[in-house]
């Protein structure tokens, strides 16, 4: 009976399978004498010798046993040779069911060595882990006792099974029982082999559309499965699955389907894809029988749908059904179609693999002088470049011919054929008939000349034979070498034009004559270097397919390549997310505001999630939207026909999970506005609405209540309208009232889903509104440990990262040594370490030996400064990365073990293998994108502290501008109390427009608190401060001269002044106590040219002898009475040419104005009350560098005066406005169509708001034909007025035109900017 799952079983498969066998059936590459021959080498045998010895011990000899038949191998023993000093300690194993086309025996991917013997009688038994079926197996000696030479005796453990051969035009027809066969469960499970790339190994179908199929397609596997349905026309229920490749090996490969309902597991190999079938459908509905090998078409015998399949299969179940038995036997149930015996038949095909680019070749002889020449052989490659073959014509003509797999780009695809040829006569010729030949699959080449005639043949395909001709004839050389050229070779002068080929040949004639490879590997037969001859050794190292995240694999002979291109990660595999793991650490780059995508499990297999980062001073959010944030009005639900809402993130949940996770804090608004609709039912009854959490879980409290309690937020409060219901709608009034709040605990996040049941009553009506997903903090970004002791250390589980592994870490120490991180095998071991001030290390072994890939830092890294590593290990490379220093990569050894396998406890801080500690602190440790949770492991280990202090000695360069770097227990925040600039990193400026007569004053005096956190020792000047030096910083905008920029002065008439002269140039005006006026001029250029300049002065003491300087400094410090900006008190005394520049104040834009440790500027708008500061005129915030922007972008179309005229022509309407700008940017007038050059101009139309009053902006939004900016159109209304004014219409009669086609009725219409609303029945 089959085991469950219709696998052959292995139990009782242990037969001895040489013992029994005739001596003639083991055989070898040579024997020392007749006494050592390999009829001596059963196990246990003590005649002749003893055991097999060969004539020299060298990794060319081996020991080959026929079975006689195809048998299923389990397990192998090997002896020394009896009695002697001859023993083999390591072997690997070969397998083959001709003698011919070898397989080497695999073990996790890799050719297995077998640990052999230590003395020469004791027994080695190796259990395989993966049985395999072969007639004959050979034993390939590696290494021997060192004190003898190879001795062996073997035993092979195994037993018989079932097979049958299929031609290609034959089948077997499993019939069952019934007409109707109906499943919810099947199981099939086969083993199989072929040459053929293609063909049916199995089908069945129903007539209601069901099937199913599994198909050899290029030398892939394809399932193609369809649980037919009533509506089968109107639906897609058809799958599709395909896996592994370069099954057409001639080598068995084991097939098993498992299906239940809709779920199906499809193994080919060792490699599984689970999916679900489409449809609606969970029973596979199937007619009369089954077909294995082929599908014959009915009522026409040998007749078949598709190609058939053309090779052996073994132990071939059905649900249980061994149909290969029952075949043998003659059962009833199954009917034979065409020819099929029950043994498989091994064709007598020779591969050889050419394994370099640089040394293989295999030389084999021609006939010379033959009138022409005829070559044709069989490839497969995955490489784009290599020589096929080379020739020499007829010593007499001289000539030559190559052969050569070449890459050439060329529209539809890669070109991979190359023909040239050379001789004394003139020919150079390329033929192009090849496309994609690089893709693992055997092609055929045939080469024909005859005459003056050359024909190039790919895959027997005539109709695309290429064809050239030749002057002179073409007779055959006597030499002819495939796959490369002899490094020593100078008597032909063998070319290569290109580089060798990499990959395997077979079926190789010459003249039409088959070539024996056999002779060429008993050295009989021409000549050959760096070959596999009898093995094909190509190896498919796309699958599975180590490219992650999507990555597209692509590969040559030796390694694979990953396209990371709009995946969203970079990387050899595709591995590491381009994207930070939170807007923290946007912030923490420096960037301002705006949306992002954040990776929140970085390498991990979540992709990236598009948010809004708000990047402000106290608190960095991070907001997601969802489909719907608007208030929206719901009427006419009720319990049988409730309205309900799902909201789309555009996110998957898991996403969401992952970022809501590592959040220190989330939020969603949840606002229910009422007019006679429940919503809770409080206090006792059935809820009329509530909504669904990120568990698909049903959620009884709303907003600003608590999980578990079926109330709202004024319930909380005790605030609510009535006080006998926990919410106000509960309240059922017949006015409007709402409940709003926020929902905060963060496990029931986000909001998936609304529903609400009671307005359907009379008079009943609500409106809801679902705010965004919010969240701030990053939990992990400033997680941190501290390591107090050598010995001190975290534990974690075991790392797991076979086949990738990402480490990535904050750390600072003062210690020039220890180990960061360390997680131990059996033999393999990862490990990252600090064995240096000025070198990281990251050691890694995976069973090939250890390998370091090291860092060396110019600078010491042991400076008690948070420094970044990260370390990286995947199938092609390690890498090492620290700071921003180069990364230091190690490729990867193309074969081996690539596995990495751990089983201790990982450490962190420490080590288990009694190397040093570390001391220092650790911050934010990734794993393969999951964060460690260091603080809480850290909280319950001695000798471990959570948090680490002291982040602004790494990160304070990030507060700019005189912002001073705050510590927090998280991070650190940026102070601007004494800065010019505000923001987050105090980068963003603080600018104002001055117009004429605008003046600010700054009188000095005690500190003001401008903060609530502000200190004495953060605030501005004492009065009685000493201060050495004076640091002046301000940027400004202007197009008037002369202006007074900026003012100091002192009740003794002492001054300081910036101004710009009558010709622009910039004048720095200063007079001290004791000296005369002093002057410094800069005449660069004029200044008052519309652009935004920059000005720094520095004025520092400088001591002399009688100490002139300090004293007037300190002096100064103490008296100053004020700065002025623009122009000065009326009173004060001045010298001619700033009393002339202060006539005319100044006009234009001042930026970011610094005074030592006073924000002048910054005070008078932000503190306007409390500061000691006074405005006169009209002081407007705003942007200069925007202002210049949009001044440049609009050079010749800026205007003054004002008035408005309308004008019609050529049918076409046209609006012109005169319109009053700022004086300071104006230095012509003209009269242009408005419309164009406002709606070109997106900076100009943000800076119209600040400048324009509100009738002038509705008067510009009429000539623009537009809503103006930042302004909202209500009540049917469009552009400016929704009906025809009768003043204007009168006085352009064109405008008529243009208020028809805005005109529905007779309103007035409200224009609102902020809270402020005002009717405007008629334009100004």
């Amino acid at each position: 009976m089959p085991c469950k799952l219709c696998i052959y079983s292995l139990n009782n498969c242990d037969d001895a399978l040489v013992s029994s066998l005739p001596s003639t059936a083991l055989t070898s590459s040579s024997d020392l004498f007749s006494t050592h021959s390999p009829s001596f080498a059963k196990l246990n045998r003590r005649d002749g010798a003893g055991g097999w010895s060969p004539l020299d011990s060298n990794e060319q000899q081996w020991l080959q046993v026929d079975l006689g038949d195809r048998l299923e191998i389990v397990a192998v023993a090997t002896q020394g040779r009896y009695g002697s000093s001859d023993w083999v300690t390591s072997y690997t194993l070969m397998f083959s069911d001709t003698g011919r086309n070898w397989k080497q025996y695999r073990q996790d991917d890799t050719i297995w060595v077998f640990t052999g013997n230590n003395n020469a009688d004791s027994v080695v038994h190796h259990k395989l882990l993966h049985s395999t079926k072969a007639r004959f197996l050979r034993f390939i000696p590696l290494k021997w006792n060192a004190g003898g030479r190879i001795g062996l005796r073997v035993e092979v453990f195994g037993c018989s099974y079932n097979i049958a051969d299929f031609d290609g035009r034959s089948s077997l027809l499993y019939r069952f029982n019934q007409k109707l066969m109906s499943t919810f469960k099947d199981v099939v499970s086969l083993k199989f082999k072929s040459m053929q790339g293609d063909g049916v190994l199995f089908h069945a179908e129903g007539q209601r559309g069901d099937y199913i199929t599994l198909e050899l397609q290029k030398g892939k596997l394809s399932l193609h499965i369809n649980l037919g349905d009533s509506n089968l026309h109107f639906s897609n229920s058809h799958t599709s699955v395909t896996l592994s490749s370069l099954l057409d090996d001639q080598h068995w490969h084991s097939v098993l389907i498992e299906r239940f309902n809709k779920q199906v597991n499809f193994t080919v190999d060792k490699h599984t894809q689970h999916f679900r079938t489409k449809g609606d459908s969970d029973h596979l509905d199937i007619d009369y029988e089954l077909s294995f090998g082929g599908i014959p078409v009915p009522g026409k015998p040998g007749t078949f749908q598709r190609k058939n399949f053309h090779g052996c299969i073994e132990n071939l179940y059905y649900n249980g059904v061994n149909i290969i038995d029952l075949a043998k036997r003659r059962k009833p149930q199954i009917y034979t179609v065409g020819n099929v015996t029950f043994s498989c038949s091994e064709p007598q095909i020779v591969p050889i693999t050419f394994l370099s680019t640089s040394q293989s070749y295999l030389l084999l002889p021609g006939t010379p002088q033959i009138d022409g020449l005829s070559v044709s052989f069989q490839f497969r490659t995955w490489n784009k470049d290599g020589l096929f073959l080379y020739t020499e014509f007829s010593p007499f003509l001289g000539g030559q011919m190559h052969i050569c797999g070449h890459k050439m780009e060329a529209k539809g695809g890669l070109k991979n054929t190359v023909i040239s040829c050379t001789s004394f006569f003139t020919l150079s010729t390329c033929f192009l008939p090849g496309t994609n030949l690089h893709d693992g699959l055997w092609h055929s080449v045939n080469i024909n000349a005859r005459r003056h005639r050359i024909t190039l043949t790919l895959d027997n395909n005539a109709a695309t034979a290429s064809h050239a001709t030749t002057a002179s004839r073409i007779y055959s050389g006597n030499s002819y070498y495939f796959g490369g050229c002899p490094d020593n070779f100078t008597n032909s002068q063998c070319l290569n034009p290109i580089t060798a080929f990499q990959g395997c040949m077979r079926l190789i004639f010459i003249d039409n004559q088959p070539k024996d490879l056999i002779l060429v590997q008993q050295g009989s037969l021409g000549n050959f270097s760096d070959l596999h001859i009898d093995l094909c050794g190509i190896k498919d190292r796309c699958l599975p397919n180590y490219c992650e995240h999507g990555g597209k694999c692509s590969q040559s002979w030796t390694t694979f390549y990953c396209d990371c291109n709009d995946t969203g990660y970079m990387g050899a595999t595709c591995h590491n997310s381009i994207y930070e793991q939170s807007c923290e650490a946007y912030r923490h780059q420096g960037k301002t505001s705006g949306f992002f995508y954040i990776d929140s499990d970085g390498s991990g297999p979540l992709g990236p999630l598009r948010v809004f980062c708000n990047i402000t001073e106290d608190k960095i959010w991070t907001a997601v939207q969802h489909n719907n944030t608007g208030l929206t009005r719901v009427q006419r639900a009720d319990m049988e026909k409730p309205y309900t809402m799902f909201f789309n993130y555009n996110s998957s949940v898991e996403q969401l999970e992952a970022m809501i996770n590592s959040a220190e804090y989330c939020e969603q608004e949840a606002a229910y506005h009422c007019k006679k609709s429940r919503l809770l039912n409080t206090p006792n009854g059935i809820p009329f609405a509530w909504w669904v959490g990120r568990a698909n879980e049903k959620h009884l409290y709303w907003g600003g209540s608590l999980p578990g309690i079926q109330q709202c937020a004024c319930g909380l409060e005790e605030s609510c309208l009535d006080m006998r219901y926990f919410c106000n709608c509960d309240a059922d009034r017949e006015e409007w009232t709402n409940d709003t709040g926020l929902l905060a605990f963060k496990d029931h996040l986000p909001v998936t889903q609304i529903v609400i049941t009671d307005t359907n009553r009379s008079n009943s009506e609500a409106a809801w509104k679902i705010g965004p997903l919010r969240c701030y903090g990053d939990r992990q970004f400033w997680n941190a440990a501290s390591f107090n002791t050598e010995a001190s250390y975290l534990h974690f589980p075991t790392f797991h990262a076979e086949v990738s592994a990402d480490i990535s870490f904050f750390f600072k120490t003062t210690a020039t040594s220890g180990v960061f991180l360390e997680n131990l095998g059996i033999k393999d071991f990862i490990r990252v370490e600090i064995r240096s001030p000025k070198e990281i290390t990251f050691s890694i072994d995976v069973g090939n030996g250890p390998r370091e890939a090291t860092v060396q830092s110019p600078t010491p890294l042991n400076d008690n400064q948070w420094h970044y590593v990260r370390a990286e290990r995947n199938l092609k490379q390690t890498s090492l990365q620290v700071d921003s220093l180069p990364k230091k990569v190690l490729e990867a050894p193309a074969e081996g073990h690539f596995r990495l396998q751990l089983n201790s406890q990982l450490f962190v801080g420490g080590t288990a293998s009694r190397k040093k500690g570390f001391l220092g602190c650790i911050r934010s440790l990734h794993l393969n994108g999951q964060k460690l949770e260091l603080e809480e492991k850290a909280k319950m280990t001695p000798g471990v502290k959570p948090g680490c202090p002291g982040h602004c000695s790494s990160y304070g360069n990030l507060c700019h501008n005189g912002g001073k770097c705050v510590e927090k227990y998280n991070g650190y925040s940026c102070d601007c109390t004494n800065s010019a600039y505000e923001g987050p990193f105090c980068k963003d400026e603080v600018s104002a427009l001055f117009e004429a007569g605008t003046s600010v004053t700054y009188i000095f005096q005690e500190p003001y608190p401008v903060t609530k956190n502000a200190s004495t020792s953060s605030s501005a000047i004492y009065v009685d401060a000493v201060i050495s030096k004076e640091y002046i910083t301000f940027s400004f905008l202007t197009a008037h001269t002369p202006s007074l920029l900026l003012y100091i002065n002192t009740y003794f008439h002492e001054y300081l002044a910036v101004i710009l002269s009558k010709n622009g140039s910039l004048q720095v005006r200063y007079k001290l106590s004791k000296d005369g006026l002093l002057i410094f001029t800069i005449n660069s250029g004029n200044f008052a040219n519309r652009e935004l300049h920059h000005v720094k002065i520095n004025r520092e003491e400088k001591k002399k002898k009688e100490d002139s300087f300090f004293f007037f400094n300190a002096f100064l410090r103490k008296i100053i009475p004020s700065v002025f900006f623009c122009c000065t008190a009326d009173s004060l005394p001045l010298d001619p040419e700033v009393s002339k520049a202060n006539a005319y104040g100044f006009t234009g834009c001042l930026s970011s104005v610094q005074y030592n440790h006073i924000a002048p500027l910054k005070a008078a708008l932000r503190h306007p009350s409390i500061a000691p500061v006074t405005v006169k005129g009209s002081l407007t915030e705003s942007s200069c560098a925007s202002i210049m922007e949009a001044d440049v972008n609009t050079a010749t179309t800026i205007y003054s005066s004002s008035g408005m005229s309308c004008q019609e022509g050529n049918g076409e309407f046209k609006v012109y406005c005169r319109v009053r700008f700022p004086s300071f940017l104006l230095s012509y007038h003209i009269m242009v169509p408005l419309t164009f050059v406002l709606a070109s101009n997106p900076h100009f139309l943000q800076f119209l708001p600040k400048v324009f009053s509100r009738k002038q902006m509705m008067l510009l939004a009429f000539c623009m034909g537009k809503k103006a900016p930042d302004y909202s159109v209500e009540s049917g209304c469009q552009y400016v007025c929704a009906s025809p004014h009768p003043q204007l219409s009168s006085q352009h009669p064109g405008l008529s035109k243009v208020s028809a086609l805005t005109h529905r009725r007779n309103v007035s219409c409200k224009f609102r900017m902020g809270n402020d609303t005002e009717n405007e029945n008629s334009l100004p």
